[in-house]
């Protein structure tokens, strides 16, 4: 991740859309969407003291805040602890702590090749059912 870093810090609140590129924190409120800049590296580390209305759409995340959105994250995301989302959470990669809450669907982006569920044919089932 590059050397941004920019703080929206617990006295601030902040209305309107949020583009950044870098390591972006919020401690404070955030009525918005916050989008990284595509091709770049980027986090968003939303504080237990946190919240943001509006939908996050970036590559890594950790989430130990109030988010009320849905989230997308292309490579990894966390929800921490404290964490409460009410949205649905689009992620390749998610660790959930005990104690996090999610308040919609988690859906599993990872286009790798599941693997093949196990067929049994009639003749095994029958021999199993016997």
């Amino acid at each position: 991740i590059s050397n941004h870093h920019t703080l929206v810090s617990r006295a601030t609140r902040l209305e309107g859309d949020i583009h950044f590129a870098g390591e972006l924190q919020i401690e404070g409120k955030v009525v918005g969407n916050i989008t990284a800049e595509p091709g770049q590296e980027a986090r968003i580390v939303v504080a237990e003291t946190g919240l943001v209305e509006g939908d996050i759409r970036v590559p890594s995340a950790v989430i130990n805040g109030f988010v009320q959105g849905d989230i997308h994250s292309s490579t990894h995301i966390e929800l921490a602890a404290k964490a409460v989302v009410a949205g649905n959470v689009n992620y390749i990669s998610i660790e959930m702590v005990k104690g996090s809450q999610v308040n919609g669907s988690l859906i599993c982006n990872d286009t790798r090749k599941a693997p093949e569920p196990l067929l049994i044919s009639n003749q095994m089932a029958e021999t199993v059912a016997d």
